[in-house]
């Protein structure tokens, strides 16, 4: 059973969530906004028009959660009065308690994704590292847990390019992670991920059964709408063609529709240049591969664009947490039971979960380090 205190600290927080997120000014702003979509004219520029959607739908977002939080803080507090009554039993008062801490929680959360950048879809990128087998098989497993987590989470979740080993495991893959109607901010939540994963386990493949080290790296880049203007310079780009692998039906291994674009990048700043090597095997249309092989192009060069933004405003002052793409972020030791973020130092012993797909405890310890070093 639940304390008052406990009750007290729901109430506390769900009027500071009012406060923080200035909930009565977004409702006066939503009912202005909202007001624009109503004219007679408003679809005559379909981009215009979807952007002002996108700011309508993200105004109701934020009052839609709260009150959602106000509403089980209301309930709580209607069961505590009825249990006082005799009316309620204890198990509907820690029921009722739980619902308006989770929802409490998860308006929190959101508060800290404050980047122009985090309500985007994901673009998740996974390579494995030196090792061979080991290493590849490790892969796959992230592979499946993040898979995992979007599935549990509500995401639309789609291989775009997938390069499976020889043996066992994969050498790489490119998902897409995107917002549906029950789920948001996918670039938000996953921006935690990128960097080095470090596997610790008895090895399946080792005849010795001693224990093995591996490694994968993940990249994480918001993926770009039509909404977001992007140059890309046209005389940096070059395609190749290749026959599709793997199932598919008879197009496959026949017909040339899986497509590589190759961009020459130029720094702005330093004026160095690097290829940026982009594989789309997603649809059986080359037509439809190329434009989703441009569209991960302008992610990555509005990634760049975007942590270049952040090194300059931030300066990365000393004793900031780092948050660079090489890192090592996180080990997974199966045989002590332990998976544990080198960044916050959150840790769990509940291994299979994670491997499941249960990345929030870190995604949130993340999230509020990140806000508290601000």
């Amino acid at each position: 059973m639940i304390t008052q205190d406990q009750q007290k600290d729901i109430r506390e927080r769900a009027e500071a969530l009012a406060r923080y997120l200035d909930i009565d000014r977004k409702k006066i702003e939503f009912e202005e906004e909202d007001l624009r979509t109503q004219a007679p004219d408003f679809w005559d520029d379909p981009d215009r028009a979807r952007a002002q959607m996108k700011v309508v739908g993200e105004l109701k977002k934020w009052i839609d959660g709260y009150k959602e939080v106000s509403t089980a803080a209301e309930e709580l507090d209607l069961a505590m009065e009825f249990y006082r009554e005799e009316m309620a039993t204890e198990e509907e008062v820690d029921q009722a308690y739980d619902r308006a801490l989770e929802a409490i929680e998860d308006l929190e959360l959101k508060n800290m994704l404050r980047q122009e950048e985090d309500p985007m879809d994901a673009v998740l990128k996974i390579n494995s590292g030196a090792g061979g087998t080991e290493a590849q098989d490790w892969a796959q497993m992230l592979m499946r847990m993040y898979m995992r987590w979007a599935e549990k989470g509500g995401y639309k979740c789609t291989i775009v390019d997938l390069l499976e080993a020889d043996d066992a495991g994969i050498k790489s893959v490119t998902m897409q992670i995107e917002n549906t109607g029950s789920a948001d901010y996918a670039y938000g939540y996953l921006k935690s991920e990128s960097g080095v994963h470090r596997l610790v386990r008895v090895s399946p493949y080792n005849a010795q059964g001693k224990r093995m080290t591996s490694f994968a790296s993940v990249f994480v880049t918001p993926l770009v709408d039509d909404t977001i203007e992007v140059y890309v310079d046209p005389s940096r780009i070059s395609w190749d063609t290749f026959r599709s692998s793997g199932a598919g039906g008879q197009n496959v291994n026949k017909v040339e529709t899986g497509v590589r674009l190759r961009y020459m990048y130029q720094d702005p700043d330093t004026g160095e240049e690097e290829e940026i090597l982009i594989a789309n095997t997603e649809s059986r249309k080359q037509q439809q591969n190329r434009e989703n092989a441009m569209r991960l192009l302008k992610s990555q060069l509005y990634d760049r664009a975007m942590k270049k933004r952040m090194e300059a405003q931030a300066a990365i002052e000393a004793g900031k947490m780092k948050i660079e793409w090489g890192s090592q972020i996180r080990s997974y030791v199966f045989d002590d039971r332990r998976v544990k973020d080198h960044r916050t130092n959150y840790q769990t012993s509940d291994v299979d979960a994670v491997m499941d797909g249960k990345l929030d405890g870190f995604i949130k310890a993340y999230l509020m380090e990140l806000n508290n070093k601000d």
